[in-house]
């Protein structure tokens, strides 16, 4: 399953990348990219992954590296 994400109040592009490469260390995701130009984020998990589960881990990951980036599910 791919999905693209709106991101609200992404500050800078080094987050932006800390927070994709932390995305495609969680088990299950294919791809992820993280855009501070278009504030967008898309995730793409492998066949069989728990889409839901694989977000949850990955908004707690992003608020870590950007507290006060917004992703609108």
């Amino acid at each position: 399953m791919r999905k693209t994400f709106e991101l609200e109040d992404l500050d800078c592009a080094n987050c932006a990348m800390k927070m994709e490469n932390a995305i495609r260390g969680i088990e299950g995701v294919k791809a992820a990219s993280v855009s501070f130009i278009t504030q967008k984020m898309t995730v793409e998990t492998e066949e069989g992954a728990d889409f839901d589960a694989v977000m949850k881990k990955a908004v707690k990951l992003c608020r870590r590296i950007e507290p006060d980036c917004v992703i609108k599910l």
